[in-house]
């Protein structure tokens, strides 16, 4: 078997694209079209589904990499034991997270301890980061309320609490203190997309209390639902730390259970000790992260 097109393989499902995966191999994009497709013909089968805006593997092509993605870490593994002695003065950590604001101090803190390594950030929703993170697409993620599960390295970072997002005109603010979720009855309520924690813990928190506060507009990023609330169109729920600093909008807290969330820094176990990765855990337990 040809290594080199395995590898283009194996980097082509991970990043779900071509040009993506000839920017983390530093080829040409041709070229890894080439390798696959001389892989393709010499087996004389179909790993990858081409559609218009994405590549897909097919059944084989999943099963050949759940193999490829385990030899290459064994790989990146064994390149770092031979450059143990070194310092980390170069390298590539490719990183999920869903939330911008706990992950830039990461970052920050990174580029300053180990400026040769260099970056490659996904920012998606909670659902998206954990798909990514268990398709191996990256070496670790940023996640919120993650299950403790075998085969995952694990560290908690800390904690964030929801509250409401009003605009600054509204009638409550300069009235109260806070506000329970009940007193949202009537309020027009802006929600983000179904796959993102912010709505999942909001749900749950209201079906603990038994309410039924369903969403009179969705939105599928953060910043369109500060724009909205900033614009007037109604309120809604976002984490304390991802508080805008806008004066065309204001936060108050929420009372109620079930409405804190915990963030952790995690990755496969068995990438636990690639150097990259394991100095970016220890960068993160540097890091403090405030309490809601």
């Amino acid at each position: 078997m040809n290594l080199f097109q395995l590898r283009a393989f194996d980097a082509v499902v991970r990043e779900g694209s071509f040009t993506r995966a000839a920017e983390r191999l530093c080829i040409s994009q041709p070229a890894v079209t080439g390798h696959v497709k001389a892989l393709e013909e010499h087996y004389q089968v179909q790993l990858l589904r081409r559609t218009a805006r994405q590549v897909e593997p097919t059944e084989l092509g999943r099963c050949l990499a759940a193999i490829s993605h385990q030899l290459f870490a064994l790989a990146d593994r064994a390149e770092d034991l031979l450059d143990s002695s070194q310092a980390l003065t170069s390298g590539r950590l490719d990183l999920a997270a869903d939330s911008p604001h706990l992950v830039m101090p990461l970052l920050a803190r990174m580029r300053e301890r180990y400026p040769g390594v260099r970056i490659n950030l996904r920012l998606g929703n909670t659902q998206e980061t954990l798909t990514a993170l268990h398709g191996e697409r990256v070496d670790l993620a940023l996640v919120s309320d993650i299950a403790p599960r075998a085969g995952l390295h694990l560290l908690p970072l800390g904690e964030a609490r929801l509250c409401l997002l009003l605009p600054a005109a509204h009638p409550w603010i300069g009235s109260r203190e806070d506000v329970a979720l009940h007193e949202l009855r009537g309020e027009v309520l802006l929600q983000r997309e179904p796959g993102s924690l912010t709505r999942r813990t909001f749900e749950r928190a209201c079906a603990s209390q038994e309410l039924e506060l369903p969403a009179d507009l969705e939105l599928n990023s953060r910043e369109a639902v500060i724009e909205a609330v900033a614009a007037g169109i109604g309120v809604s729920v976002i984490y304390g730390q991802e508080a805008p600093k806008d004066p065309r909008v204001k936060v108050l807290p929420l009372k109620g259970e079930g409405l804190v969330s915990r963030h952790f820094l995690a990755c496969q176990q068995r990438h636990a000790e690639l150097r990259v990765v394991k100095a970016f855990f220890e960068v993160a337990g540097d890091v403090g992260y405030p309490s809601p």
